[in-house]
C-alpha cells in the first residue's frame, strides 16, 4: 500500500516553516495519541503516520531528500537519505508529549528556583482585641536563607559546580525510540548544581531552620478564620528564589459572657422570679461598659431584648452589630421556711385561676388532653 505525502498528513504547504510543522504535528499527536484512544484501534496507526512525516520533514537532510525522491529517498532500504537519525526531533517531540500528559516541556530546561513555602499560624484572640483591633508579636519555626554560605549550600570560600549529569538543567532525558521523556535528575534533584564541600550550619542545603519573631496588626473587627497575610514572612526561597508568606488565622477565644454571630453578640441574661414577674430594671455589661434595660412585668423566659448598636463593627462592615440579650427566668433555690411558706400561699391562690395567671400551662394542659382524647 503506497504510502501517503507526507506533507498531506499533516495538512501542511510544501513550502511550511519548522514552526508551521510542529503546530500541524501537535495538533496531530494531541487527537491521535494512543493513550487518548484507548477504544481506537486506528488511533495508533495515525499517530505514527503523523509521527514518521513529522520527524523527515523536520530533519533538514531527510526534508530535502524527501522533495527530491519522495519516499524512497527517505526509505533506509534505498540508500538516499538513510541514516540521517532523529536530528531536533526528539526536543520537539519532548515539548508535544510533555502537553499530552500535562508534564513540562521536552525542550525548554526548567528553572531550578523555586518560591519558598507558605506558612500558616493560628492565632488566639479575646473577644475584646478581635473587637477593638490590637497589636501583638509572634514567634514562628521557619527555614531562611542560611547566613554562612548566603544560600548557595557551599562551604565559604568554595562554589557549587555545575551538575555534570545534566549539564546545569535540573533534568535529564530519557528516549527510547521517538519516545522522549524528561525527568528530575537524580544527581543534583533538579538543582543543576553540585556541592562538593557542603556548608557546616546548613548541611549543603542553603537554607537553615531558625526562630523569628514578627509583629502582627490585627484589625477591629477580625472573626474567626479571617486571615491575616505577611507576604514574605514564609519559608525562604530555593536557589535564591522569592520567600513565601505567612498566613496569621484568627481564632477567637471561648468568652465567659458573650458568644459572637458575625457581627452580633448573644449573652444569657438571668433575671429572678419576682423581677419577670413584677418588672424592673437590671444592669448588664456590653463590651463599652454596662448598659439599663428595663423589664417589663410578666416578662418571660426567652425572651430576647435588643440593644442595637452595642454589637461588633467587622472588618468588612460599616456599622456595628447588636447585642442581644437572652431572658432566662431563674427558678429560686434554698428556700427559707418563710419563703417556702409565701410560695406555697402564692401557688394556693393561683391555682384558683389558674388559666388567668399561668395561661400557658393552662393551654399546654389542654392539648395533652385532647391527644389522649383521640
Amino acid at each position: 500500500m503506497a504510502k501517503k505525502d507526507y506533507y498531506e498528513v499533516l495538512g501542511v504547504n510544501r513550502d511550511a516553516s519548522e514552526d508551521d510543522l510542529k503546530k500541524a504535528y501537535r495538533k496531530l499527536a494531541m487527537k491521535w495519541h494512543p493513550d487518548r484512544n484507548p477504544d481506537n484501534p486506528k488511533a495508533e496507526e495515525h499517530f505514527k503516520e503523523a509521527t514518521e512525516a513529522y520527524e523527515v520533514l523536520t530533519d533538514p537532510q531527510k526534508r530535502t531528500a524527501y522533495d527530491q525522491f519522495g519516499h524512497a529517498g527517505v526509505d533506509p532500504s534505498a540508500g538516499a537519505g538513510a541514516g540521517a537519525g532523529f536530528g531536533g526531533f526528539g526536543d520537539a517531540f519532548g515539548d508535544i508529549f510533555g502537553d499530552i500528559f500535562g508534564g513540562g516541556g521536552g525542550g525548554r530546561q526548567r528553572s531550578t528556583v523555586f518560591r519558598g513555602a507558605d506558612l500558616r499560624y493560628n492565632l488566639e484572640v479575646s473577644l475584646e482585641d478581635a473587637a477593638r483591633g490590637t497589636e501583638t508579636r509572634i514567634r514562628i519555626p521557619a527555614m531562611e536563607e542560611c547566613e554562612t554560605c548566603h544560600g548557595t549550600g557551599a562551604k565559604p570560600g568554595t562554589q557549587p559546580t555545575t551538575c555534570t549529569t545534566c549539564g546545569g538543567h535540573g533534568q535529564v532525558r530519557m528516549q527510547q525510540g521517538f519516545f522522549s521523556i524528561q525527568q528530575t535528575c537524580p544527581r543534583c534533584h533538579g538543582t543543576g548544581k553540585m556541592v562538593a564541600n557542603p556548608c557546616s550550619p546548613c548541611s549543603g542545603s542553603g537554607r537553615i531552620k531558625k526562630q523569628k519573631t514578627l509583629a502582627v496588626k490585627i484589625p477591629a473587627g477580625v472573626d474567626e478564620g479571617d486571615r491575616i497575610r505577611l507576604s514574605g514572612e514564609g519559608e525562604a526561597g530555593v536557589n535564591g528564589g522569592p520567600s513565601g508568606d505567612l498566613y496569621v488565622v484568627i481564632q477567637i477565644k471561648q468568652h465567659g459572657v458573650f458568644t459572637r454571630d458575625h457581627n452580633d453578640l448573644h449573652c444569657e441574661m438571668p433575671v429572678s422570679f419576682t423581677t419577670a414577674a413584677l418588672g424592673g430594671e437590671i444592669e448588664i455589661p456590653t463590651l463599652d461598659g454596662y448598659a439599663k434595660i428595663k423589664i417589663p412585668a410578666e416578662t418571660q423566659s426567652g425572651k430576647v431584648f435588643r440593644l442595637r448598636g452595642k454589637g461588633i463593627k467587622g472588618v468588612r462592615s460599616s456599622t456595628h452589630g447588636d447585642l442581644l440579650c437572652h431572658v432566662v427566668v431563674e427558678t429560686p433555690i434554698k428556700l427559707t421556711p418563710r419563703q417556702r411558706e409565701l410560695l406555697e400561699e402564692f401557688e394556693a391562690i393561683s391555682v384558683k385561676d389558674s388559666a388567668r395567671h399561668n395561661p400557658r400551662a393552662k393551654s399546654w394542659m389542654d392539648r395533652v388532653k385532647e391527644f389522649f382524647a383521640e
